[in-house]
């Protein structure tokens, strides 16, 4: 990849696991971590600080939404370390944005941050009004859209979100960046969107977002 070329490292599902930061090749030079949520498993704010710091000693520039498996006061930590992307967006590049949806759709688990799909689509939306001055788009979203190979539970039941799908579809950002789903590592499109779920970092999945002569891509990592 050019050093002209920025790129960004995208992942979740950490479940307070850090080992695999360090073995992320591209993780030093990225231009930022983006990281779609399950910081931790049920943590709150003790339990995320640990993660950003063990994340930060590589790259200190971290964008990030919580997971179900988060306690909703982990977004105050990430807000506190100018971190937080949820229902908002910020910019990447000139002219590329990033916005974040983080929770899940309700699930048979009971885990800390669950919402319904309608409380989702109206943060994607809320997310949308901020990024609307953007020409190209990333959305980091922990639920990944229904009826995709993202969103495929033990290889049978498409578990993911009808709002994030619908989103998508109307919106067309250039990239989803999602989880949630560990067994669900693929690459799937929705219309021109190209949808990554890396996986869950233990098992050292991760993507690599990259913005090559005004083209974002996205491609599946091993560490």
């Amino acid at each position: 990849m050019p050093a002209t070329s920025p790129y960004w490292i995208g992942f979740g599902d950490i479940h307070d696991d850090t080992r695999m930061f360090a073995a992320i090749p591209e993780l030093p030079g990225a231009a930022a971590a983006l990281v779609s949520g399950d910081l931790t498993m049920r943590g709150g704010p003790q339990a995320a600080a640990p993660v950003l710091s063990a994340l930060t000693a590589i790259n200190p520039h971290v964008l990030a939404v919580i997971g179900n498996m988060d306690q909703a006061s982990v977004e105050g930590l990430l807000a506190q370390e100018g971190m937080l992307i949820q229902a908002s967006s910020r910019e990447l590049a000139p002219g590329l944005g990033v916005m974040g949806v983080g929770w899940s759709t309700p699930t048979p688990f009971d885990t800390p941050s669950e919402a319904p799909d309608a409380t989702i689509a109206a943060w994607l939306e809320a997310a949308y009004e901020s990024a609307k001055g953007f020409d190209r788009l990333i959305l980091v979203c922990h639920n990944p859209p229904v009826n995709t190979a993202v969103d495929l539970a033990g290889g049978v039941n498409h578990v993911g979100s009808p709002a994030v799908r619908a989103f998508i579809e109307r919106v067309q950002p250039d990239v989803c960046l999602t989880g949630h789903i560990h067994e669900a590592r693929s690459l799937d499109r929705i219309g021109e969107t190209l949808i990554v779920n890396p996986g869950n970092l233990a098992a050292g999945g991760y993507a690599v977002i990259s913005l090559q002569d005004g083209r974002v891509t996205a491609r599946l990592g091993q560490a």
